[in-house]
């Protein structure tokens, strides 16, 4: 079992929470953008993103989706990225 308390086991709680979240659509957009940055992430970044998973499902959708403005404290570049959804890879 990780130490939660350390990065990498924090990184292993991100990834599982990205992964699980109720809906296929969210694991997709969550895992997706957890799969495709978490390797470049510092304390900063996963703490961001910690905050993100914190979020309503359809809010941090809304959010990607640019249909509801973005509150100030999840802006900037990660939300930019997520924003691309070039991340996205659903199988078929």
């Amino acid at each position: 079992m990780p130490d939660l308390l350390t990065f990498d086991g924090r990184i292993q709680r991100a990834k599982f929470r990205a992964w699980h979240r109720g809906t296929r659509e969210a694991d997709y957009m969550f895992g997706g953008f957890f799969d495709r940055y978490h390797a470049e992430w510092k304390e900063e970044e996963l703490a961001w993103f910690e905050a993100l998973l914190e979020e309503d499902d359809v809010d941090v959708m809304a959010w990607a989706m640019k249909t509801q403005p973005t509150p100030p404290r999840f802006q900037g570049a990660m939300i930019e990225a997520m924003q691309q959804l070039d991340f996205v890879d659903i199988p078929r």
